[in-house]
């Protein structure tokens, strides 16, 4: 568990993936240029030596991801998000079926999400079906801007996703995860815009929509629709990097959504393996907002705020007990394998 200032703080990450780019299952030349996009990404915001090379990038494994996640406490759970990217790639770019092998591994420590796609007609909603029942999951990430023939993406409000969200309302899938973000070459910007979230969220109230991303670039019209739907969230996957190298737009992005949504629906994640958590954990931690930004909005970035955006919201959205699991980590097997003890006040604790 990361601790600041002698303090607790539970992360959960909110948007972790398991992919696999590897050439030899790149079918299309869009997924060479997908992962080459991630890797721009990733080099654009990570501190330089922790930047992975492209060939660990394409294909970092299980037992990576595991260490990376939680070898060093940085985070205590997470949650996969998957994107298919059939079209490009043979056997899929990160699919609940590739995330499941290391969920099932830990499933102490994993919320596995599942998807869905409109144009998949009677097939998806009968996949979406099987995922519930052989996963019993509680969301689903959805990718707009996925290639499928010769469609370059679709609409959540539109009347074919309709049809799959009350699938998900009947199935008991009451979280919709959509990747509103920047482009990804080569994406269709528009395709990621954030304007059909506002009639899905109003029309299916019992459903929590998180837009990943914040909808960024587009941050004020996310921020009007979120304002006027109580059960649309702000994840921060791709905003939390810049508190690094881009401390003062970073306040902006966070002075905006505390303003906009409140402290109780922004999720922290790290969108792994685009950037790891071993130091984007500390630095949103330790992130703080310019004078002329507290006094615009009004706020800081205290610790029980920071608390809520790192793990209490997505806790609470998840029916998560995090007092629950703080006693189950003391002796889960991650604890075992990484010597995390001291991190969970085991008394026999091992590591350093």
């Amino acid at each position: 568990m990361y601790q600041q200032d002698g303090e607790d703080i539970f992360v959960i990450d909110g948007h972790v993936h398991l992919w696999d780019a590897r050439e030899e299952n790149i079918t299309h030349e869009g997924g060479e240029q997908f992962i080459q996009c991630f890797y721009d990404y990733h080099t654009g915001f990570t501190p330089e030596e922790r930047e992975w090379d492209l060939d660990e990038y394409r294909h970092y494994g299980k037992d990576r991801m595991a260490e990376d996640l939680f070898g060093n406490a940085a985070a205590d759970m997470a949650i996969f998000q998957p994107t298919y990217l059939t079209d490009f790639y043979d056997e899929g770019f990160n699919t609940i079926e590739q995330n499941a092998e290391l969920a099932e591994e830990y499933p102490e420590r994993f919320v596995l999400n599942g998807t869905f796609d409109p144009r998949d007609g009677e097939e998806g909603l009968r996949y979406l079906e099987e995922q519930k029942e052989k996963y019993d999951i509680e969301g689903v990430k959805v990718y707009t801007a996925e290639w499928r023939g010769e469609s370059k993406g679709w609409r959540l409000d539109s009347d074919e996703s309709f049809e799959f969200l009350e699938k998900c309302a009947e199935l008991g899938i009451d979280k919709v995860h959509a990747h509103k973000g920047p482009t990804i070459r080569p994406l269709n910007r528009d395709a990621f815009d954030v304007a059909d979230v506002d009639d899905a969220a109003s029309s299916f109230p019992d459903i929590d929509f998180v837009v990943e991303h914040v909808g960024l670039p587009r941050l004020d019209d996310f921020c009007w629709i979120a304002a006027q739907e109580p059960n649309v969230y702000g994840g921060l996957a791709v905003a939390a990097p810049m508190a690094q190298n881009r401390p003062r737009k970073f306040g902006e992005i966070m002075g905006e959504l505390l303003y906009w949504l409140g402290e109780d629906r922004i999720i922290f994640g790290s969108d792994y393996a685009l950037w790891n958590p071993d130091w984007l954990v500390e630095t949103v931690m330790n992130a703080e907002l310019t004078d002329a930004q507290k006094d615009e909005y009004g706020i800081e970035l205290t610790t029980d705020v920071m608390k809520k955006i790192m793990g209490e919201n997505v806790a609470e959205l998840y029916d998560i007990d995090i007092e629950a699991k703080k006693e189950q980590f003391r002796s889960d097997s991650v604890t075992e394998e990484f010597g995390l003890g001291d991190h969970y006040g085991t008394q026999d604790a091992t590591a350093d």
